[in-house]
């Protein structure tokens, strides 16, 4: 089969379109023919390297992926060759107490597609049945790649850490991304006040489209200054964050007393500085985040699949220009979803 890979940690120039062996299925995978992947920065922090993680190498990323069962093995039950679908992109052991307990991004074992198994820069993927999700609705092909990482990490972040109630204010950081597209979306449904922050009126426009109440440019404007000013000096309820060091200390300001900051990533630094006075003298909570469990997937997947959550794509590209994809994630000059097509 053709797949993106890198044989050594470097920019975008390392990534080669080239022959790679097809996936090889055990009795309880499935073999599925990639009709999209979606990037996420994950796919740029592993082709740069991470230091606590060794990678074999070659070494092929993508965590978004759908397609079509090519094979299914012999004990696979849920799935048969043909069908529609998409990967729930965390895989974890199912057999543990924070498997069991829904916590899978806590199992001890816990990866994801792209990490320590290979990914979806590639027109075949394999995965453990337990994985493979029928594409709700009628998503096309595209916009089921473009849910699954997002959704469940905003999910996870929004309800399961930061106990989002109707009502509240949220601050959005980084509303242009994807993990960003999706919060907006779920905050508004789940009954709270959105206020979207972004660098461009361009993407603060898509933001309110996607359901936004207020907006700030962080290219013009400070951020909890104008917090301070919609919130009426109160501060906001929830700060949704990951983006790290650039945004950190306006992101804490903005907090209300008994407010929560709740952060999934750390992509211009994790060097913070924190006011301790503030933290415990405005009883302020600073939760972290990774991913989510498979059920708060197909909790999300259900309001997708009726059309009250949308997947927000910004552009395509062939499968062999995925340096030049990437480059553009890096641009930042993107909003919602960057797609692969093998």
């Amino acid at each position: 089969m053709k797949a993106v890979r890198f044989h050594e940690h470097g920019g975008p120039e390392v990534l080669k379109y080239e022959d790679a062996p097809e996936p090889k299925i055990q009795a309880n995978e499935v073999l599925v023919k990639v009709k999209a992947c979606a990037l996420n920065h994950l796919d740029i922090w592993l082709r740069t390297g991470v230091r606590a993680w060794k990678l074999h190498m070659p070494h092929i990323v993508g965590s978004d992926i759908s397609g079509e069962v090519a094979e299914a093995g012999a004990l696979v039950t849920s799935v048969k060759p043909g069908e529609r679908v998409l990967l729930a992109p965390g895989i974890s052991c199912g057999q543990c107490e924070m498997c069991f307990k829904g916590l899978d991004s806590a199992c001890r074992s816990y990866t994801l597609f792209g990490v320590f198994v290979d990914g979806g820069y590639a027109e075949y993927v394999k995965s453990p049945e337990a994985n493979v999700v029928p594409i709700p609705g009628d998503l096309n092909f595209d916009e089921a790649a473009a849910v699954p990482l997002v959704f469940i990490t905003a999910w996870h972040m929004l309800f399961t850490r930061a106990a989002l109630k109707p009502g509240e204010d949220v601050l959005v950081i980084g509303a242009g991304s994807g993990v960003g597209g999706a919060a907006i979306q779920i905050a508004k449904l789940a009954g709270a006040r959105v206020i979207a922050s972004a660098g461009s009126d361009d993407k603060l426009a898509k933001a309110r489209a996607l359901g936004a109440d207020e907006a700030i440019n962080h290219a013009k404007q400070s951020i909890a200054d104008e917090v301070k000013r919609l919130t009426d000096k109160r501060g906001v309820d929830v700060v949704f964050e990951h983006v790290g060091a650039a945004v950190w200390e306006a992101c804490f300001e903005s907090l209300a007393t008994y407010g929560r900051l709740v952060t999934c990533g750390m992509t211009t630094g994790a060097d913070l500085k924190l006011n301790g006075q503030l933290l415990y003298g405005r009883q302020r909570t600073i939760l972290g985040s990774f991913m989510g469990g498979k059920g708060e997937l197909m909790d999300a997947l259900k309001l997708i699949g009726q059309r009250k959550l949308q997947a927000v794509i910004d552009s395509s590209f062939p499968l062999r220009d995925a340096a030049a994809a990437q480059k553009k994630m890096e641009s930042r000059d993107f909003f919602g979803k960057i797609l692969l097509h093998p």
